[in-house]
Formats: structure tokens, C-alpha cells, sequence
């Protein structure tokens, strides 16, 4: 993502916008870590929270940020709930930190386990 101003230029990497967008996600309640895109053998996969961006897929399309985001969540959230959260937070904080919009949020719950935090 590149903006073109009269001093220059700026362009934000797929890289940086995934790792606000990771971020983000993991301060939204009923989350319990990122997981690969790529499920092997089945499982998911919680990622250590240095590697976030991995469970983050930044695309551009027809000049649109698209982000997936690939989340394994707590056991007993109401899931559907905690997506949407999670959708808002990431399109908020974004837009914030780029100023640019968002065009689309999607989120792929990759498992539920039982959190540590209890």
C-alpha cells in the first residue's frame, strides 16, 4: 500500500499492517492466540506471540486492504460474538494507524481451547 504526496512518497508493508492487525486481535476478550493458515494434520497451532504476523494474511486488492485473520479462540465464547469483536477492533485500530479504510475483515476460527488464564 503506497500514498503519493508533492514531498514524496510513503508505502506501508503487507508485513507492518499485520503486525497492527495482530495485535489488535489479541487484545479482544475470548482470544486465545493466532494460529498458521495452514492447519496440518488438523490441529491448530497456537502461535507464540513474536510470530502473530504469521497468523495474518494481508492482501491488496484493486488498491483494497483485505485482511484474513486466522485465530483460535476460548472454549465457551459465544463465537460468533467474539469474530465480530475482533473484525471491529482490527478495521478500527488499522484505519486508525494508516488512515486509510479497510475494505474487508474476515475472520477463520482455527480451533477453540481451554485458556490458561483461568
Amino acid at each position: 500500500m503506497a500514498e503519493e504526496t508533492k514531498l514524496g512518497r510513503v508505502e506501508v508493508s503487507p508485513g507492518a499492517i499485520a503486525g497492527l492487525a495482530g495485535t489488535a486481535v489479541l487484545e479482544c476478550y475470548g482470544v486465545v492466540g493466532m494460529s498458521h493458515p495452514s492447519l496440518r494434520s488438523g490441529l491448530a497451532e497456537v502461535l507464540q506471540r513474536d510470530s502473530i504476523r504469521r497468523g495474518v494474511q494481508v492482501r491488496v486488492v484493486e488498491e483494497r486492504i483485505v485482511i484474513d485473520l486466522y485465530v483460535v479462540l476460548e472454549y465457551g465464547v459465544r463465537i460468533s460474538e467474539v469474530a465480530h469483536n475482533i473484525m471491529e477492533n482490527v478495521k478500527f485500530r488499522v484505519e486508525r494507524a494508516l488512515g486509510v479504510p479497510i475494505h474487508e475483515v474476515n475472520v477463520h476460527v482455527q480451533g477453540l481451547r481451554v485458556s490458561a488464564r483461568q
